[in-house]
């Protein structure tokens, strides 16, 4: 009796351990997490992850582990953007006029207004004009607020640019003037004025490892390939670009989704993250949807200039950072990625966000290590195994020799 119930002891500790191991053996790593000591905590993802986590980073998960329990942790993955808000502002115009200095638009707010952007739009669809851009409270005495302002516009077969936004510091007026220095007379369809406000995300600055430029004279393009050493999340790239003359050019920025052999040499596949011009009269920033990537391909396209000055660049990427509810903070917690054919989690605190508290504090995430619970179980073809072939040439050469048995009977 009392080896029966040790028997059945030991089987119901090795069925928990099978139990525990069950929930966490189908992720190859594992990284512990140290520092909890309240309910809520966050922590950001290291670098060198991101080459092994799926690229959608559904396999992530938290594991607390307490003797023969295992805990799911629920967390939400957050990646800290730019979030820029526009409001647009009501005004109307109530002066149109012109002398040898310009044509002038008034507009007025039916209050005292904050704004720090005028979109226009001209019915002209090629020009090259500077702006002075004034405001008042009085509609009497004039605050310069820009002064040689530049917009253009440009259509034709090969090029469709226009920048006609002013941009400047927050103003607080209840009237704008703008003169548009022009010789012809400017054709305004309209004016949106608006405050717009920008909540600055959590960057950090990629560094990368090479910088390969190609002239093509033959495509008439320049190519640039740039390479990280490891994948990194990317949203930010800033050329360092020169010209003696002002420019405006077609740019596309893509980035490599995988890689193949040829008789070339590797080759990658591209999608692509941006395109739109680079031209002498904005900053030569580009921000698009935060990437994982170790590999991009810029191209500009000069049709006949010369190629642009070209000196690097400058690379930033958005952190992601997990907010996690740790219910047993005795417990020992560790995060584990590398399962393939993960779906990605759902938790309800997805639905309650605004009742996660703000002021969270940091905890650690270890190195990598391989997770010892990890296991494949690989079903290899039935005939692999020489065992089931002798199995099988028994039960034929049994059957031949029954049916011979019946044919020599009959």
């Amino acid at each position: 009796m009392m080896l029966k119930l040790k028997i059945n002891l030991f089987t119901l500790l090795l069925l928990c351990a099978t139990i525990a191991n069950a929930q966490t053996n189908t992720y190859r790593f594992k990284r512990s997490i140290t520092g909890v000591n309240s309910v809520w905590h966050k922590m950001v993802l290291p670098d060198d992850l991101y080459k092994k986590a799926n690229a959608g980073f559904e396999d992530l998960r938290i594991f607390g582990i307490n003797g023969k329990d295992t805990i799911e942790v629920p967390y939400l993955l957050k990646q800290r953007a730019d979030k820029v808000t526009t409001n647009d502002i009501a005004f109307k115009k109530i002066n149109q006029s012109a002398n040898p200095n310009g044509y002038y638009y008034t507009f007025q707010s039916p209050g005292i207004n904050l704004i720090n952007q005028i979109n226009l739009a001209f019915k002209q669809e090629n020009f090259d004009w500077k702006v002075v851009l004034e405001g008042s409270n009085d509609n009497k005495e004039w605050f310069s607020i820009l002064t040689d302002y530049r917009i253009l516009s440009i259509k034709n077969n090969d090029t469709d640019y226009h920048f006609t936004k002013l941009n400047f510091p927050d103003s607080k007026y209840q009237y704008f003037r703008i003169a548009v220095k022009s010789p012809v007379q400017p054709e305004l369809l309209d004016a949106k004025i608006s405050k717009t406000d920008t909540i600055k995300g959590t960057y950090q600055e990629v560094k990368y490892q090479s910088f390969d430029l190609k002239n093509d004279v033959s495509k008439k393009e320049t190519i640039i390939d740039v390479t990280l050493a490891n994948p990194l999340p990317l949203s930010y790239l800033k050329l360092n670009a020169q010209s003696d003359f002002d420019f405006y050019r077609s740019i596309k920025i893509e980035y490599a989704t995988d890689s193949f052999k040829t008789d070339k040499g590797i080759q990658c596949n591209y999608a692509n993250l941006y395109e739109g011009t680079i031209s002498s009269l904005e900053e030569p920033a580009f921000n698009f949807a935060n990437t994982i990537t170790s590999r991009l391909k810029i191209t500009i396209q000069n049709n006949d200039n010369k190629p642009l000055r070209l000196s690097g660049l400058q690379l930033k990427g958005n952190i992601y950072e997990i907010i996690a509810r740790f219910d047993e903070p005795k417990d020992e917690y560790a995060l584990y990625y590398g399962n393939e054919k993960a779906t990605g989690p759902v938790y309800e605190i997805e639905k309650f966000e605004s009742k996660i508290p703000t002021n969270l504090t940091s905890v650690n995430i270890g190195t990598e290590q391989l997770n010892p619970a990890f296991s494949i179980k690989i079903e290899k073809p039935l005939f692999e195994n020489k065992a089931w072939l002798w199995v099988l040439m028994a039960v034929i050469i049994a059957l031949l020799g029954w049916f011979s048995f019946k044919m020599l009977k009959n």
